[in-house]
């Protein structure tokens, strides 16, 4: 066989579409969905709450206003629904002027604040971004407030030097930014990334089992009903689902530092996890065969983005953001964040993940029941005949 030969062969062809389309599809979704970074932070919800009594306060929040990058900033709220909203990841950032700010500020002898509260159980370049923002801000506000208590404080030129170091000590200390960050995450970005690395650890091979379960159920047709044979594939799918979750969860626990206590979740989540994946990558491949995984493979690359760990929702272009919705890693994603790192309800995102894999298995359903024939199903031949028996 020749060398040209060998090219045209099914396998050779295969492999060279394979290689070409992954590469297109990879870059094709990657390279325009991080695009959004750092173009889109500006569609970042943040809060700024002004309860202050005196001028500066509102001074300060309309200012804030005007120069962050923000579009959507809530001011009619309270500091405690703003806390709650962050706490769900509503909100990327809370900006509270306590009430006795002027007051502070003009007394001079108790250091004035502003409070940050930032939510590291979110998007990488949200809890990063925000924290940049942050320090931005405060070293602003910091320069113009001691400029201005400097002003005020140093009209009278003949000031004796003891008096005049007391004063530049409290210019200093005039303004204290107070950064609060809930839901620390443990430093190292195998901790930051473990909500998604758990989420895929299951997902490319359950998209693996869906093609050759699948072709297991095509190639037992004829042995037992086509309902009995979807049965059989998904007890094997429950069944692959709880070894693999027990693999991937003791990886996690052998590298992450997590509690106890989070096993049974974890683990359970996993499992479940597995399910809807098989399910959901099963449809293609059910519907189209084998050809399938080229489906699958643009709709896994397109989750990676759309899945919430690195961008949120209001970060997303569109195609991302409607993805998001149909898809299981999303909710598997900020079901993790919540679990592990955050105090949020994961129920939420646990009933969204169960409501895709119950469609996706009703569709299975669906498409077995329509586009896949049934076959008279070959009965087991006797040990005897009727006529061996006479004789």
């Amino acid at each position: 066989m020749k060398f040209t030969e060998f090219l045209k062969s099914k396998g050779a062809i295969a492999s060279i579409f394979m290689g070409i389309f992954y590469a297109v599809c990879m870059l094709g979704i990657f390279l325009p969905g991080y695009t959004a970074i750092p173009g889109n932070i500006d569609r970042l919800p943040i809060a700024i709450i002004n309860d202050d009594e005196g001028e500066y306060g509102g001074q300060i929040a309309d200012s804030l206003a005007e120069q962050l990058p923000f579009k959507k900033i809530e001011k009619d709220i309270s500091n405690k629904t703003a806390l709650e909203q962050l706490e769900e990841n509503d909100l990327a950032l809370v900006v509270h002027i306590p009430k006795t700010f002027s007051a502070d500020l003009q007394n001079g002898e108790i250091s004035s604040s502003i409070d940050f509260t930032m939510n590291e159980a979110a998007a990488t370049v949200v809890s990063s971004s925000m924290a940049q923002v942050v320090s931005q801000i405060n070293n602003q506000l910091s320069t113009q407030f001691s400029q201005q208590t400097a002003q005020g404080m140093l009209m009278n030129v003949n000031v004796p030097e003891e008096q005049a170091q007391a004063m530049a000590e409290m210019i200093e200390n005039t303004y204290i930014p107070n950064v609060v960050t809930i839901n620390d995450i443990p430093d190292g970005m195998h901790n930051n990334m473990l909500p998604m690395f758990l989420t895929m650890a299951l997902y490319v091979g359950a998209m693996i089992a869906a093609m050759q379960l699948v072709g297991a159920f095509k190639a037992s047709r004829g042995k037992a009903s086509k309902t009995r044979l979807f049965i059989y594939m998904q007890l094997t799918a429950v069944f692959i689902g709880i070894l693999a979750a027990l693999a991937s969860t003791g990886v996690a626990y052998g590298i992450n530092d997590l509690s106890g206590d989070l096993f049974l979740p974890i683990l359970g989540q996993q499992i479940l996890n597995y399910w809807v994946n098989f399910n959901f990558t099963a449809i293609f491949v059910l519907l189209i065969g084998e050809a399938g995984m080229i489906v699958n493979i643009p709709i896994l690359l397109t989750q990676t983005i759309a899945n919430g760990a690195t961008l949120t929702r209001d970060m997303m272009y569109t195609p991302f953001e409607w993805v998001s919705h149909i898809t299981p890693m999303y909710y598997s994603v900020q079901a993790y964040f919540a679990n592990i790192y955050g105090s949020a309800s994961v129920s939420p995102y646990i009933f969204g993940l169960a409501a895709v894999g119950i469609a996706a298995m009703l569709i299975n359903i669906l498409i077995v029941r329509f586009f896949h024939k049934p076959l008279p199903v070959a009965e087991a031949a006797p040990s005897m005949n009727s006529t061996e028996v006479q004789a």
